[in-house]
């Protein structure tokens, strides 16, 4: 039977638009632990430290030219993102590549957590907002606009979501302690690659945007609702800031890649550990 205007199924208010509907309901009919289902939770160690790092072949790379344990395995229908480890500033960390795009990066997020991840810091790359932004530039995302859809499943609507401000200090403080130049800001968060319009970046930028990506807003909106810690990172890659869209071989920064995957590591060691 239809849900008329006005209705409360399962005690929800129907809204105008469903993504509005959001329901603060703590159990949902599938939690995170089924991916645990084959296997059992005693079989996995992995760190309470992770980097969740959006560059795979820098993740792939790293993982083994360092010779890093792989502690665990994330499904997806695509494929198998494994969970690796290594000790880094004496302090285990895990890293993994949790896809492109908010559902698929949340999904893989929260099986993480189950695992045991409690501090993070996700590092990827963003096209720039700001003229001033260059090519490789680090940017520390203190916000994110909501323009996606998945972290209206997490946290009732707003247009923003703000990152922990501690958080945001102790990667800016890696960052300083390194010496690289760096920007804090907001970034736009959008499900769209295909539909940032002219217009639309126009009014991100009047209010504050410097980036635009695709994950920020809805990982940070389930850091909040299962209480752990993650930080952004980011670097400047092609730009939208100028009358067409520059490509600017941001793909091929591969240096500037691997040095955003260090400095995440570093921050990570660095994030207090939440219970």
């Amino acid at each position: 039977m239809p849900v008329t205007q006005g209705s409360k199924p399962g005690g929800l208010q129907r809204a105008a638009y469903p993504i509005l509907e959001f329901d603060p309901e703590r159990q949902a009919l599938i939690e995170p632990s089924v991916h645990l289902c084959a296997s059992s939770r005693d079989d996995v160690d992995v760190p309470a430290r992770a980097v969740m790092c959006f560059f795979g072949d820098v993740v792939n790379r790293i993982a083994s030219e360092r010779g890093a344990c792989q502690v665990a395995r994330l499904h997806s229908e695509h494929g198998i993102h494994p969970i690796f480890e290594l000790e880094h500033r004496g302090e285990r960390v895990g890293f993994f590549q949790p896809g492109v795009g908010a559902p698929l990066a949340a999904l893989l997020f929260e099986e993480a957590i189950d695992y045991g991840c409690r501090a993070l810091v996700a590092c990827g790359g963003a096209g720039a907002l700001d003229a001033d932004l260059a090519l490789g530039h680090p940017v520390v995302v203190s916000a994110a606009v909501r323009d996606e859809g998945t972290s209206y499943h997490y946290l009732a609507p707003s247009r923003l979501i703000e990152a922990a401000p501690e958080v945001v200090s102790v990667i800016e403080g890696v960052l300083g302690r390194s010496g690289v130049p760096f920007t804090t800001g907001i970034t736009w968060s959008t499900d769209a690659i295909y539909r940032e319009t002219r217009g639309k970046v126009s009014l991100r930028r009047v209010e504050g945007c410097i980036t635009v990506e695709m994950e920020a807003a809805a990982l940070l909106a389930v850091a909040r609702f299962r209480g752990v810690v993650l930080g952004q990172l980011l670097y400047a890659g092609d730009s939208l800031a100028g009358d067409s869209w520059d490509h600017r071989g941001w793909l091929q920064a591969h240096d500037v890649r691997e040095a955003l995957f260090w400095l995440a590591m570093d921050a990570a060691v660095e994030l207090a550990l939440v219970p």
